[in-house]
């Protein structure tokens, strides 16, 4: 008899990237003045916790519109980085080599997000 494998939240890419972007930056913004930490810094890491929460909390949900409503939260949280991440730049908050890194992983998010999407869709029932 085969054994049933099930998914954890672990298992998921996109909960993976985001939740090391999250941390990522959160140490980034640690170095940044008080005021660049109380405005910029403060929303670029709420919205960064927020993508990877709001996978968290849809993978624990029990029907699929529940889940997929917190996906989609998660992918706008993604789109609300990459406006803080320009900002940063523009700011002169990250340098170049900073803001490339949170780029290159928030540009991987979206596929991955929908790829979630499309598998809860199509793997449940409920």
């Amino acid at each position: 008899m085969e054994e049933k494998k099930f998914l954890k939240l672990n298992d998921i890419e996109s909960y993976k990237i985001s939740f090391r972007l999250s941390n990522h930056i959160w140490d980034v913004v640690l170095n940044w003045s008080h005021i660049a930490q109380n405005t910029v810094g403060e929303q670029f890491i709420t919205a960064a916790d927020s993508v990877s929460a709001n996978i968290a909390e849809g993978f624990g949900r029990y029907g699929k519109k529940d889940k997929i409503k917190f996906y989609r939260i998660s992918y706008a949280s993604a789109m609300e980085c990459l406006d803080w991440n320009e900002k940063s730049r523009v700011r002169k908050l990250l340098n170049e080599e900073q803001y490339n890194f949170i780029f290159n992983e928030l540009q991987k998010l979206p596929k991955s997000i929908n790829s979630l999407i499309k598998y809860t869709n199509e793997k449940l029932t409920l």
